[in-house]
């Protein structure tokens, strides 16, 4: 067994909510998950990972998203230091983008939360400023409910990618 998950399965509640946020923002999926504590292995977490997420309300999701800091930004005021470490590592592709694409992201940024409610949310491991930018401008074209829905996806993502650094950490 995994000696991360090994810790977690005997950690206080407290501890394992708290190596949980880091993971994903949403008390009630962090909360949920260590309900489920011991978890056998690191296939079992994976999959109680998604299927508890499958779970949460928009409350929950809006809570989750609100721990990521805006594309082309350092951190996020409502995360724990862990995740606003991993954001910066997952937001690499933009350290090297040219001003207009990062001045044409924090626009397109401002217009995704109004005319969502939200941060724009990508799982923004591997990709580029300007995948991002592109995708951004085709999510723009999203109603409010398939927004929600691919961004709660792209958030699933992210969860399971920080789950696999949590577990090497």
């Amino acid at each position: 067994m995994n000696p991360v998950l090994n810790a977690w399965n005997d950690a206080d509640e407290s501890s394992a909510t708290e190596a949980m946020l880091a993971c994903c923002g949403a008390q009630r999926w962090a909360a949920q998950m260590v309900a489920l504590r011991p978890i056998a292995n690191i296939a079992a977490l994976s999959e109680a990972a998604d299927r508890v997420w499958a779970t949460m309300g928009e409350r929950d999701l809006l809570e989750a998203f609100a721990c990521h800091p805006r594309i082309g930004e350092r951190t996020a005021s409502a995360a724990p230091e862990k995740s606003n470490a991993w954001s910066i590592q997952e937001q690499a592709g933009t350290s090297s983008a040219a001003n207009n694409v990062m001045r044409e992201l924090a626009e397109g940024n401002a217009q995704y939360e109004q005319r969502f409610g939200f941060t724009y949310i990508v799982c923004a491991t591997g990709k580029t400023a300007d995948e991002m930018l592109a995708i951004l401008r085709r999510r723009l074209a999203n109603d409010r409910v398939a927004e929600l829905k691919e961004a709660a996806e792209q958030q699933r993502q992210i969860t399971q990618i920080r789950l696999g650094k949590w577990l090497v950490s």
